[in-house]
């Protein structure tokens, strides 16, 4: 009883279940899609080998979908367009785990997700559903047709098939594992191909890096080299400037030694002249005293006879004092007529010498520390006497040491460590050097009884107004060349000689110069007052306005802002090198008589606008020589052209772009010009637009130096 109500019990669940099943398979509404007909395939192989798949004729095959149920009720659409072929449709296990997702194979597809299973076959996820499509072919109107193996949709062909029996219908079933490996090849391709696209990124993206990092070396590398040519073109123009600035010192301390060897070589002669003089003289002298002896040997012969004596006692010859051997000299020294030269010989003091026809003794360069009293007494005519380099102190020289020189005109002392004037000097002294020492200052007696001194150095010390007496210089009463450089003067020191006609006191800090300073010096010539700290309002109007006989003032390297007023009428030569000067003021120069001849200044500030027609009023029939290079020129200034005696003009080195024709020679003037040198080098002229009469009036086109031209 009990087993017969299990069975009726078992067989209502199963009619129950029966029956639900029928209601689920009511029409889903599902989304229609458009397929093209299915054509029967054909299988054939070609004259090549290769399988074709040959549709006689097309055949159209509606399309209808047929629904499937899963285990877990879920509904698969496959459209009867697939189902219509030999081909077994593969099996989906559609187990959702999100709304909307679906489930193939064990793979989770999202919504809206497309894959495509096996080839000619697309399938879509749709809210669950996954809808399977097979590719669309285009209609083909050509009576044969060819499917290549591996080929979605057939192409027309001209080819007849072998045998009709050769006609077979392909089947292109595929099994859940090639399915499966169908899908993982996809996976890794898909793989493959993200690997790949990401390293191409990471190249594309380290290249451009690279090339980032490369643009950014250029640049850094053409900062870098423009940095270093203008630090290699400032460093080449400091050359410059300083190669002139040396150019110009040494042609002047070359002039300087020129002028000083050519008054040496004068008083060498003179000296040679009065030392042959005398040297005749003391040869007349000497053959008249032995034609006396002669004579009272004569007579005393005489004498003998006529007394009758029969024996005589010959007369007993001494030897003159010429004939008598001088000491050796010591090693280093040598002997030239009337000089002894002992330079660098390494002496510690002065060699005994006995000598009455030495004229000048040279112990240059060795290591003398003291003169005793009686270290020329051997040597009383000397001259000239050359002691420089030693070691030689004030408390090392002995009072009495050059006392006995009564003939003494010249004596150098520089470069040793005297503090004082060495006390005794002969009033014979036509020349004294101190260079180079360290003296402490000039009271009243320091020069005393020195009247006939007429060149007095005393460069490199420690003077200054404050231990220089204003009676020191009085005693020097035929003084007419002074050297006081490299001190420590703030001011034109007090009371110089009236007599002095060149003052040299450079490298000094000398501001100011008073109505006073040279009131009593109507003899000057040439004053050289550079590298000190002068400005033109520190110069008195008087101060030397009045002077008729300065004709040279060099004021070089000092802090001038234009050329300064009131200059002394009978300048001719006004150097002005190194300064700030930015304006030549109008009739600077209209009082100079007879005028200005040579006019420096370069390596200032000058500009057109610093420069009027009346600059150069007054000077126009005098210039020689105008130096203006190196300056902020930007053309020729005005009043070149009405230069009638200008022999030497600089440009150089300045910012001119043009020469104008008329700038250099006038259009009215028919007569050449003076011009003898004209630099225009080192500016910004295109030489190619230089008109042809610019330079017309000039003799010598040798004479105009263009070359080389700076760079826009």
């Amino acid at each position: 009883m009990k087993t017969a109500t299990l069975i009726c019990l078992f067989l209502l669940i199963n009619l129950y279940v029966g029956l639900a099943q029928d209601d689920n398979s009511s029409p889903v509404k599902t989304q229609r899609r458009r397929m093209q007909n299915r054509h029967r395939r054909v299988s054939t192989k070609s004259s090549t080998g290769r399988e074709l798949l040959i549709n006689p004729s097309p055949i159209p095959v509606p399309a209808v979908n047929v629904p499937l149920l899963n285990a877990d009720d879920t509904i698969v659409h496959i459209l009867k367009a697939v189902l219509g072929v030999s081909e077994q449709a593969p099996s989906y296990s559609i187990l959702p785990v999100k709304k909307g997702h679906c489930t193939v194979n064990g793979m989770v597809m999202y919504d809206k997700a497309v894959w495509s299973p096996k080839p000619c076959l697309t399938c879509m996820c749709s809210n669950g559903k996954a809808i399977c499509d097979e590719t669309a072919c285009p209609p083909l109107t050509c009576p044969i047709t060819v499917t290549y193996e591996g080929e979605c949709c057939p192409v027309c062909s001209d080819i007849e098939p072998n045998d009709p029996s050769d006609l077979v219908l392909v089947k292109s079933t595929r099994t859940q594992e090639e399915m499966d490996e169908l899908f993982r090849r996809e996976e890794e391709e898909g793989h493959q191909e993200e690997d790949r696209m990401e390293a191409e990124d990471q190249q594309k993206k380290k290249k451009k890096e690279r090339k980032l990092q490369k643009e950014k070396k250029r640049k850094q590398e053409v900062e870098a080299r423009r940095a270093q040519e203008e630090e290699a073109e400032r460093k080449l123009e400091e050359r410059r400037k300083a190669n002139e600035e040396e150019e110009l010192r040494l042609e002047e301390e070359e002039q300087r030694k020129r002028e000083e060897a050519k008054s040496k070589e004068e008083e060498d002669r003179r000296e040679e002249k009065v030392n042959r003089l005398e040297r005749e003289r003391k040869q007349r002298e000497r053959a008249e005293r032995r034609q006396e002896e002669e004579e009272e040997e004569e007579e005393e012969e005489e004498d003998d006879i006529l007394r009758g004596d029969v024996f005589r006692v010959p007369s007993r010859r001494f030897p003159q004092p010429s004939e008598i051997l001088p000491p050796p000299l010591p090693p280093g020294c040598f002997i030239s007529e009337i000089t002894v030269s002992c330079t660098n010989a390494k002496l510690t003091q002065v060699p005994p010498i006995s000598d009455l026809d030495l004229k000048s003794l040279d112990l240059l360069g060795n290591f003398i520390t003291s003169i005793p009293n009686e270290a020329f007494n051997g040597m009383p005519n000397l001259e000239r006497i050359d002691l420089s380099k030693n070691n030689i102190t004030s408390s090392g020289i002995a009072p009495l040491a050059f006392k006995s020189l009564k003939n003494l005109k010249r004596l150098y002392l520089d470069g040793n460590v005297l503090d004082q004037i060495p006390p005794g000097l002969p009033s014979t002294l036509e020349e004294l050097k101190l260079n180079e020492n360290k003296l402490q200052g000039l009271d009243k007696e320091s020069l005393q009884d020195l009247t006939h001194l007429v060149t007095l150095e005393m460069e490199d010390n420690q003077l200054s107004e404050a231990n220089v007496s204003p009676l020191a210089f009085k005693p020097l009463q035929h003084l007419s060349y002074m050297r006081l450089g490299r001190n420590k003067f703030r001011t034109i020191p007090e009371g110089l000689p009236a007599s002095i006609e060149e003052l040299y006191i450079e490298n000094n800090e000398i501001e100011e110069i008073s109505e006073t300073s040279f009131n009593r010096t109507t003899n000057l010539n040439t004053i050289i007052l550079r590298h000190n700290k002068l400005q033109e309002d520190r110069i008195a109007p008087m101060a030397w306005i009045l002077q008729e006989n300065l004709e040279s003032i060099d004021l070089s390297y000092n802090k001038f802002y234009h050329v300064p007023s009131y200059l002394p009428k009978s300048l001719v030569h006004l150097v002005l090198v190194g300064n700030q000067i930015e304006r030549i003021p109008g009739y600077v120069f209209a009082h100079l008589t007879p005028g200005l001849e040579y006019l420096y200044l370069s390596f200032n500030k000058l500009d057109n606008d610093g420069i009027d027609p009346v600059s150069f009023h007054g000077a126009f029939h005098s210039l020689r020589e105008i130096f203006l290079d190196h300056n902020e020129l930007k053309s020729v200034p005005v009043g070149m052209e009405d230069m009638k005696d200008l022999h030497v003009l600089r440009l150089n080195n300045n910012k001119i772009r043009s020469v104008s024709p008329h700038c250099i020679c006038r259009a009215d003037d028919d007569e050449d010009s003076k011009m003898e040198h004209l630099h225009l080098e080192n500016n910004y002229i295109n030489t190619r637009e230089i008109s042809p009469y610019a330079f017309s009036c000039i003799r010598s086109y040798f004479s105009v130096i263009l070359k080389p031209q700076k760079v826009k």
